[in-house]
């Protein structure tokens, strides 16, 4: 799998890509975790994580952005802001953040 096809299916099941690495399954386990069972997040959790070889910096740049796109989306839905569902409108967006990133 590659490029897009290959996002597609991570964003599908993380779980079913087998050849996912294992700091990047373990990262989004613990994001997965903190978007939806938040009161459940242990230090435990991202002990896991780190044990899988994510970097403190990296849990920490990962959790920044599940963050700020967990609220987002809250604010959406409670707002009724337009949120684009066309595939070409994100990967415009994607564009953008490779090009400057998160500043």
């Amino acid at each position: 799998m590659l490029g897009e096809e290959r996002t597609e299916a991570i964003l599908r099941d993380f779980r079913a890509v087998s050849d996912l690495a294992p700091k990047l399954r373990a990262t989004l386990v613990f994001l997965e975790k903190m978007t939806l069972e938040p009161e459940a997040l242990t230090d435990a959790d991202a002990r896991a994580v780190r044990d899988a070889g994510t970097s403190e910096r990296e849990l920490i740049d990962a959790i920044y952005v599940a963050g700020a796109f967990n609220i987002y989306d809250r604010l959406a839905d409670a707002l009724g802001w337009h949120v684009p569902q066309e595939a070409e409108a994100y990967r415009e967006m994607a564009k953008i953040l490779l090009r400057v990133g998160y500043r």
